[in-house]
């Protein structure tokens, strides 16, 4: 199972405050060890909100962008790992490790073409894996 591993934001986190030389060493031991261990697809910081936008969408198709920086830091995310775990369990046990003297993150399991049942007929599914096919190979996967 892939599973999202979502690092919410911080005060500091969105002030842009930069993590130590000791705290980026840290995190990199732990990637390592999550690559290592043959479980990390993906992960990434991102820079504070005031960096971004949002994007709000309404009834007829209207789209409103709203640029960062956005009140709620406690809703907003810092960084991301797409993981691929044998469990939801696994993925806390890998966390509990994450080197953090403090803060939150979120594990949220991503869906895969089984969830979605019926509606996901072949012809979606054919689709589906067309992209992904041309991803990996836009990306030299």
């Amino acid at each position: 199972m892939r599973v999202m591993v979502i690092v919410k934001a911080s005060e500091e986190s969105e002030a842009g405050q930069m993590p130590t030389a000791e705290e980026l060493n840290a995190m990199g031991e732990f990637n390592t060890e999550l690559v290592n261990a043959g479980i990390m697809l993906a992960g990434e910081g991102l820079h504070p909100s005031k960096a971004g936008v949002r994007i709000s969408y309404e009834g007829g198709g209207k789209a409103s962008v709203t640029d960062g920086p956005f009140a709620e830091t406690k809703e907003l995310v810092a960084g991301f790992w797409i993981l691929e775990v044998k469990s939801l369990d696994e993925a806390v046990e890998w966390m509990r490790r994450a080197p953090f003297p403090d803060g939150t993150v979120e594990i949220r399991p991503v869906f895969e073409a089984e969830d979605f049942g019926e509606e996901f007929t072949p012809e979606a599914r054919a689709a589906e894996e067309a992209l992904r096919a041309k991803i990996e190979e836009q990306h030299g996967r």
